[in-house]
C-alpha cells in the first residue's frame, strides 16, 4: 500500500573531518534543444575527500583531490581516462581550482597547515606557483577576465568582491552571499547567491557597474550551480538535477533525476564552456558506508567501526525510541563487545536502498548464538547518523494480510483494500510522524486515486519479514510515472494497524 503522500568554515581544519565525496563525468547531447545524460563516470575513485571540479579545457577536468593526508590540484585526462597532479605542497592543502583565463596555469585556493588561506597561481605544466591575492582570505572566486576575479571573500560576513590582479585593487560589491559565482554565457555579468532574504535567490552582477537583479529563488536551502551555453542554469538537489532558462521558463523544471545509489546527494555541479560535459559531486554512496561498517564489524576493527559513524549518531528502536546517543557512548559499548565475542559475525541476508537510507536484514552470530535483526541506517556527509532498530513483537504471520492489500491496492477494489486493515490504522511517514488515522481518510484518499487512476499499480522489488513486521520496497507506477516506496506494515490479529512510509 502506497501513500503519495572564520576565519575557516570554508575548509575543515583536519582532513579527516571532510566528507567523503567523489567527482563524477558525465557526457551531454541535445536533440532538438532537448538534453540527454550519459550513464557517467566516477572519475577520482578515491577514498577521501575529491571535490571543486571545473573544466581546463574539453579533455582536462580539474579538482581538489585527497592523496597522501592533504589535497592537491588533479588533471583528469579525459581522452585517456588517468589522473595526473598538477602540484604536491608539503606544507598545505589546494582548494576550488579555476583556469586561469589567457594563461597556461591554474589558480587555487591554499590552505596552509598555520591557518593561512591564500589565493596562488600553479603554472600547468611545472607546478610552480605564486601569490595572487595578499590581502583577502578568499573561499570561492571566478575569473571575469585575464586580470580580474570576483571572490567570495571571508570575514564576519561573506562579501562579493572584485579584485584586479594587475593593479592590486579590490572593491566590495555585496555581503552575504552564497560561494557559488559563475560568469553569465555570452554576457559581461557574472551570477551569484544572495543570502539576504530568508528566501535565497540567484542574482546577476555587473562588475562595472554593480548593479544587481535577480533572476530566480534558488531551490530551497541550495547554492550550488552551473551554466549552460544556451543560458540555462542547472542546479542540483538530493539525486535531482533542476533547470531554469530566464529567457523561457517561469520555474524550475526537472533535468535529470539519478537513481544510483553514489549519486543521491549532489552538490556541485560544472559543465565545460560548449556543454557537451558535465562533472558533479556526491557523496559516496550510502550503501557503501554501511557495507564498511558490517566489513569492520565482522573484523571486530573498532577503529574502522566507529569511523562510519557520526559524532552525534543516535541508536533508536523502531519507530524512534532512544536506545543511546552519540559516538563515544557507542564506542563505550563495542570496545568490550569487540573483544570478548572472537565468533561475532554479520551475514546480510537482504538489504534496500532508497535515498540516504540503507535497511538490512541481519543474521547475526554471537558467543554461539544466532539472532535475526533489522536495521534502518541513514547516512548524511558520508557518515552514518542514525540506526534504527525493527525488533520482532510476536510470531504472527503478517504476509497473508499484506498480500491481499496488495491484490486490492492494485485491482483498485476500495472496500477490499479497507478490509485488511483496522479501524483505527495510522499511516506515519518515517520514523514517527502521523498522517492520517482510522479507514474514513483512507476511504477518501485512496477511493479517488483507485477512480482517477487506471494504471495504479505496486510492484514488490524487495521484502523483508521480521516477526509481525513486512517492509516491502515497492515500484508505483502512477499515470505513465513510476517512482519507488518503502512501506513498513505492522500487523497485530491478523490486520495491518500501522504503516509507515519512507520516500
Amino acid at each position: 500500500m502506497r501513500n503519495f503522500q572564520l576565519l575557516f568554515f570554508c575548509f575543515p581544519f583536519l582532513l579527516m573531518a571532510q566528507p567523503d565525496t567523489d567527482v563524477h563525468l558525465f557526457k551531454l547531447s541535445t536533440v532538438n534543444g532537448s538534453y540527454s545524460v550519459s550513464e557517467g563516470l566516477n572519475v577520482s575513485n578515491n577514498k577521501g575527500y575529491d571535490n571543486q571540479p571545473s573544466f581546463y579545457n574539453d579533455n582536462i577536468l580539474l579538482f581538489a583531490s585527497t592523496r597522501n593526508g592533504q589535497t592537491d590540484i588533479a588533471k583528469y585526462n579525459i581522452r585517456d581516462k588517468k589522473i595526473n597532479y598538477i602540484n604536491s605542497t608539503p606544507n598545505g592543502s589546494e582548494y576550488s581550482p579555476l583556469k586561469i583565463t589567457g594563461q597556461k596555469a591554474v589558480s587555487s585556493i591554499r590552505l596552509d597547515k598555520d591557518g593561512k588561506q591564500l589565493l596562488y597561481r600553479y603554472d600547468f605544466n611545472t607546478g610552480k606557483d605564486n601569490i595572487l591575492v595578499e590581502d583577502l582570505v578568499i573561499g570561492y572566486y571566478v575569473w571575469l577576465s585575464k586580470e580580474e576575479l570576483a571572490s567570495f571573500v571571508l570575514g564576519d560576513q561573506s562579501s562579493l568582491v572584485i579584485s584586479n590582479i594587475k593593479n592590486k585593487t579590490n572593491k566590495t560589491l555585496a555581503k552575504n552571499i552564497g560561494r557559488s559565482l559563475h560568469k553569465i554565457p555570452n554576457s559581461n555579468l557574472f551570477s551569484y547567491i544572495n543570502k539576504n532574504e530568508d528566501v535565497w535567490s540567484i542574482n546577476s552582477m555587473n562588475p562595472k557597474t554593480g548593479e544587481s537583479k535577480k533572476i530566480i529563488n534558488t531551490l530551497p536551502q541550495t547554492e550550488d550551480m552551473c551554466w549552460l551555453i544556451d543560458g540555462t542554469i542547472l542546479m542540483p538537489k538530493g539525486n535531482t538535477i533542476y533547470k531554469f532558462n530566464p529567457k523561457t521558463d517561469t520555474n524550475w523544471n526537472v533535468f535529470k533525476v539519478f537513481e544510483r545509489g553514489d549519486l543521491q546527494n549532489i552538490t556541485r555541479i560544472t559543465t565545460n564552456a560548449i556543454g557537451t560535459l558535465m562533472a558533479l559531486v556526491s557523496d559516496v554512496s550510502p550503501e557503501q558506508i554501511v557495507q564498511e561498517q558490517v566489513e569492520a564489524y565482522n573484523n571486530r576493527d573498532l577503529d574502522a567501526f566507529m569511523a562510519t559513524y557520526s559524532d552525534n549518531v543516535v541508536i533508536n528502536y523502531f519507530p524512534e525510541k532512544i536506545r543511546y546517543e552519540n559516538k563515544a557512548k557507542m564506542r563505550e559499548r563495542f570496545v568490550n563487545y569487540f573483544k570478548t565475542t572472537p565468533d561475532l559475525n554479520c551475514t546480510i541476508k537482504n538489504r534496500m536502498v532508497l535515498g540516504n537510507k540503507v535497511i538490512d536484514e541481519e543474521y547475526i552470530l554471537a558467543n554461539g548464538e544466532y539472532r535475526s535483526a533489522v536495521a534502518i541506517y541513514e547516512v548524511n556527509g558520508g557518515k552514518i547518523t542514525k540506526v534504527t532498530f525493527i525488533k520482532p513483537e510476536n510470531k504472527e504471520d503478517p504476509l497473508p494480510i499484506v498480500n491481499k492489500q496488495l491484490t486490492a491496492y492494485n485491482e483498485r477494489k476500495i472496500d477490499a483494500f479497507l478490509q485488511t486493515y483496522t479501524k483505527d490504522v495510522t499511516l506515519n511517514t518515517f520514523p514517527n510522524t502521523q498522517t492520517s488515522k482510522g479507514l474514513d481518510p483512507m476511504r477518501n484518499t485512496y477511493g479517488g486515486m483507485f477512480d482517477r487512476i487506471p494504471d495504479l499499480n505496486a510492484e514488490i522489488v524487495k521484502r523483508i519479514a521480521i516477526g509481525n513486521t513486512v517492509i516491502d520496497k515497492e515500484k508505483v507506477t502512477v499515470n505513465g510515472n513510476t517512482f519507488y516506496a518503502i512501506a513498513i506494515y505492522e500487523v497485530n490479529n491478523g490486520l495491518i494497524d500501522r504503516v509507515t512510509f519512507i520516500q
